[in-house]
């Protein structure tokens, strides 16, 4: 009875998978994503709407002019604000929040004022 173990199939099978990914690897098409820079941010649109979100769990609104005083809001009522204001479904509505807020409660903005037919909402960024 024979107790070495033949290696040579397996060298085999190893050099033809190693040739295969060699061959496929640079016909994978990765996906990019053009995430844009803070230094090349577009201004804030002059006529735009703010939505405010703090850290304490306020949030206010106020037309984005100089002079505008905010209008606290609940976080709920973010729509009907926006609404009484009497703005366009194309008016651009940007959301500023503050550093330590919680993402879920910017993406809820977001997904109400979406939701209610307004399409140019955005986020405020800081250039540093």
């Amino acid at each position: 009875m024979m107790s070495e173990i033949n290696v040579v199939p397996y060298v085999d099978v190893t050099l033809v998978l190693l040739i295969i990914f060699m061959v496929t690897a640079p016909m994978i098409v990765t996906g990019t994503i053009d995430l844009p820079k803070v230094g090349q941010a577009a201004q804030t649109p002059v006529a735009a709407l703010e939505v405010t979100i703090r850290q304490d769990g306020s949030t206010t609104l106020r037309r984005n002019t100089e002079g505008e005083k905010e209008k606290p809001i609940g976080r709920d009522e973010i729509v009907a604000a926006v609404k009484s204001m009497g703005t366009a479904s194309d008016m651009p509505i940007i959301i500023s929040a503050e550093k330590a807020v919680r993402y879920e409660h910017v993406v809820a903005a977001m997904d109400q004022l979406q939701r209610a037919g307004y399409t140019r909402v955005g986020l405020n960024l800081r250039k540093e």
